[in-house]
């Protein structure tokens, strides 16, 4: 054991998009640095998911992630889910989308994130020392403006003394479970956290695109940490593998890549107006599927996101069109100065 502490080491398993989960990964790893305690950062999108090593027995292991639909994002679910055994301490931490209004912090939401990964890790031998969300600043450029940097810094300066101080009660023993605070309002997103990872993640997949400032440099496509963006017909096409963790928005160097707000919203339009009156034209009435039973949900949920696949390959190929490209452009709210920009976080 490192003298001071109770462990031999610090493991800290992360996922980070835009950069806010790295950052913390890398204040852990410099708060046991000042103890002299040896530690491993882990990047879960440069491993074999299904093939990680057990930690040392002595060794404090951190999760670090941020949260995406009020769960973690499916690729640390999948870590979580096929971790080794073990009887090591864990730290569960999220980095969630926090703003702020004057200098009050807005925080973000953790939905189900604690509770799933705790029931993994508590089924295969572990102890949970703390669950601690960090309102670091939102990156979701698809649904809102960028933040400006000064409440990127804000932000940054009131949380990082916070996880550090974390961080070194952790590597003495201490537990905090500041999450399980926020029970009820966790629980009463739960449904929304659920339909999300299994629905709302493919839709939002399918909103990217490039623009004509694309030079099919294919930083987007080597940078993606889950391989979701290929190249077809030289520009980038973003598969239902998507993940929505912005690295590739954020990182682009022309600032091609843009949420395609116009196309989504005519999306919707023509599924609820059109294609879900033609469903139940087709199905039978003695079928058993109607709006409002689980065998309808499903058989609309399939229809949307097969409908939504054939429609984002034929705008693939439609942007190839001036005209086409344009309108799309238009209609594409990050495509706007006043969206402010992509987000990047700072440097740790």
């Amino acid at each position: 054991m490192v003298t001071g502490t109770r462990y031999s080491s610090l493991i800290v398993y992360y996922f980070s998009g835009t950069g806010n989960a790295r950052n913390v990964a890398a204040w852990l790893c410099a708060v046991a640095a000042t103890k002299q305690m040896p530690c491993r950062m882990v990047n879960i999108a440069d491993v074999d998911r299904r093939k990680i090593e057990a930690p040392d027995p002595d060794a404090l292991v951190a999760f670090v992630s941020p949260v995406h639909g009020f769960n973690y994002p499916p690729i640390m679910v999948h870590v979580l889910y096929h971790f080794p055994k073990g009887r090591n301490d864990v730290l569960l931490l999220n980095t969630r989308a926090g703003m702020k209004i004057g200098n009050i912090v807005t925080p973000g939401l953790s939905g189900v994130t604690f509770y799933l990964a705790s029931l993994f890790l508590l089924l295969k031998g572990y102890a949970i020392t703390a669950w601690y969300p960090i309102n670091l600043p939102s990156n979701w450029m698809s649904l809102h403006p960028a933040l400006n940097r000064r409440t990127v810094d804000f932000l940054y300066a009131k949380y990082k003394p916070k996880v550090e101080a974390l961080v070194a009660r952790a590597l003495e023993g201490g537990r905090n479970y500041k999450g399980l605070m926020e029970i009820v309002q966790d629980l009463a997103i739960a449904p929304i956290a659920l339909g999300y990872y299994f629905v709302g993640r493919f839709f939002f997949a399918k909103s990217f695109y490039a623009s004509r400032a694309c030079d099919d440099c294919g930083v987007c496509i080597k940078g993606c940490p889950v391989q979701a963006i290929k190249e077809i017909d030289g520009r980038p096409f973003w598969t239902f593998s998507c993940e929505s963790c912005m690295k590739c928005m954020s990182k682009c160097p022309k600032k091609a890549i843009e949420t395609a707000h116009g196309f989504i919203g005519a999306q919707l339009v023509l599924f609820y107006a059109v294609l879900v009156g033609v469903l139940y034209t087709l199905v039978p009435a003695g079928a058993g599927i109607a709006h409002d039973t689980i065998a309808g949900f499903i058989a609309e949920t399939l229809l949307m996101l097969g409908s939504l696949g054939i429609l984002y390959y034929l705008l693939h190929r439609l942007l190839r069109i001036p005209v086409i490209e344009r309108v799309i452009v238009f209609t594409s709210l990050t495509s706007y100065r006043f969206w402010g920009g992509r987000y990047r976080a700072p440097k740790s």
